[in-house]
């Protein structure tokens, strides 16, 4: 076995128990740590299969920023747990049929070459000093740059359209206009009064 592969067992093993606790675990905070775990473990992997892009854009965007917030929310907000847990038992059959049908699809994804049911090619060996982020930009900006620009356009959109949706003017709601408070006059803010000086007798 070589270290490669030692490693790779480390990770999964690691990637599986983190995965499990975080339905296992009751604290909602611990089960968003072990997320964390999971996402960290799987960017190792990916590191392992020479995908360094998206191994960085899972630390990146998931752990840097989704699940950052997602603990910022969790520890901010009272969730009632014994509330939250009450329709766990009724999801248990579903549940257990879709880990069963995607553990079916792992067994023929990793066994069918071996059985004849997937007629799977072996991916080539690259150079030593191939960069997969570098083909991958050249592809983004070169031959799909109109739909990534398009998907950037997109979700630009709808980042606009989120904003507009959760910022609507009520009445009862305190809002100062910076035009006004520019065009203020001192005349219109401070006004002289003249008090008589009163003299002791």
């Amino acid at each position: 076995m070589t270290f490669q592969s030692a490693l790779f067992y480390v990770f999964a093993a690691i990637l599986l128990a983190a995965a499990a606790r975080v339905v296992t675990s009751r604290n909602p905070v611990h089960a968003a740590l072990f997320l964390v775990l999971a996402f960290v473990t799987s960017a190792a992997l990916w590191m392992l299969l020479q995908a360094e892009f998206l191994a960085i854009a899972l630390i990146l965007v998931y752990v840097g920023a989704v699940m950052v917030l997602f603990l910022f929310v969790v520890m901010m907000l009272d969730i009632n747990i014994d509330r939250l847990r009450e329709g766990y038992w009724d999801y248990l059959v579903p549940g257990l049929v879709v880990a069963g049908i995607m553990v079916a699809e792992m067994t023929v994804v990793l066994t069918g070459k071996t059985f004849g049911l997937l007629d799977v090619a072996a991916p080539a060996g690259k150079a030593a000093g191939y960069s997969n982020t570098k083909d991958l930009g050249r592809l983004l900006y070169t031959d799909y740059a109109y739909p990534f620009e398009l998907a950037a356009v997109v979700l630009l959109v709808a980042i606009v359209a989120a904003i507009a949706l959760t910022l609507r003017r009520r009445k009862d709601t305190k809002f100062q206009d910076p035009a006004a408070q520019v065009a203020v006059r001192r005349q219109d803010r401070v006004r002289v009064v003249s008090v008589p000086v009163e003299k002791n007798p």
